[in-house]
């Protein structure tokens, strides 16, 4: 039996509809997965809601893990058997198989456990470019960044202190500050909008951060805006609170000529080549120990509207995958 989770309509989590569905053989260049484990992230939260646009009826969901079933015409890079995990659309991640195209499957070792390969896919791939194309991290760079102790923020703060980064972390709540201490941030800060720019001004001697990376949107953007030093680069890269009132690019050059970009994975893995490589540098990052999946909480299918419930409210610390 094959079980899938279907979006009919957006709003809450309850729309989340399970739907038994038939076998399906794979075409030409496609492979049929048998799915072990399934990572939740908040695009799919934001996809569902109807704040990033995907065409209804549809599936849901961008990372996953298995074996593959059965394989197309034209395959050759995998084969039956094969342990796989992948971190971009199709969309239709929530389901226990599915159709997916055989480039974007991405082998791992027998020493990644499924449900820590769907944990660490597409959170480690974004860390990825983030760290390393969006800006370049190394030796002497100073970064602030949100959601410490999140999923995300839980492999770019390891990550970004081995490439050298002085590392200011931001959480929303007091009881996250720990957590995201012992993630490796050399401070951290409960977000305030009113206070974070002087708390940062404080913490680096008033020369402030070279990139700020900022997943919240609407809520942070100004502030995070005046956390930067002159031609520093705003990164803003989700919308959990809304996306940010339009700019004036005026504003830019009054504050120190800064940069700003609005960054996606979709746009940072457009090549087969370009996918693969950076999928092979998170899962060398993840060999080496660098950084380390840690799953909050595993839920099964049925409980996939349970999951973003927790997602979206803010009770998560961690990653969450669901369990066909």
């Amino acid at each position: 039996m094959v079980s899938a989770i279907r979006v009919n309509q957006f709003g809450n989590p309850e729309l989340l509809m399970l739907e038994v569905q038939h076998q399906q053989s794979p075409s030409k260049d496609e492979v049929w997965l048998e799915q072990e484990a399934i990572g939740v992230n908040f695009l799919d939260v934001l996809q569902r809601k109807g704040a990033v646009a995907i065409a209804l009826p549809s599936g849901i969901g961008l990372e996953g893990a298995g074996r593959v079933a059965a394989v197309g015409v034209g395959v050759t890079n995998v084969k039956v058997g094969d342990r796989v995990a992948y971190a971009t659309g199709p969309i239709g991640s929530y389901a226990s198989h599915r159709l997916y195209p055989a480039a974007r499957l991405v082998k791992i070792p027998d020493a990644l456990s499924f449900d820590d390969a769907a944990a660490v896919m597409f959170k480690g791939i974004t860390a990825q470019y983030l760290l390393k194309t969006t800006f370049p991290v190394g030796d002497g760079t100073t970064l602030l960044l949100y959601g410490v102790a999140g999923g995300l923020g839980e492999i770019m703060v390891p990550w970004a202190k081995h490439l050298g980064a002085t590392v200011i972390g931001v959480v929303s709540k007091q009881a996250s500050v720990e957590k995201a201490k012992a993630s490796g941030c050399d401070e951290v800060l409960v977000f305030d909008a009113d206070s974070l720019a002087s708390d940062v001004v404080r913490i680096t001697d008033g020369k402030k951060v070279d990139v700020v990376y900022d997943p919240l949107g609407r809520i942070s953007f100004q502030a995070s805006l005046d956390c930067l030093r002159p031609r520093g680069l705003m990164v803003s890269f989700g919308a959990s609170s809304g996306a940010p009132s339009p700019v004036e690019l005026s504003m830019l050059n009054a504050k120190g000529s800064l940069f700003l970009t609005r960054p996606s994975l979709a746009a940072h893995t457009t090549t087969d080549a370009e996918y693969q490589e950076r999928a092979q540098d998170v899962l060398a990052a993840v060999d080496a120990g660098i950084i380390k999946p840690r799953i909050w909480a595993s839920y099964s299918l049925a409980d996939s509207a349970l999951a973003h419930a927790d997602l979206e409210s803010g009770r998560s610390s961690g990653a969450i995958i669901l369990k066909p």
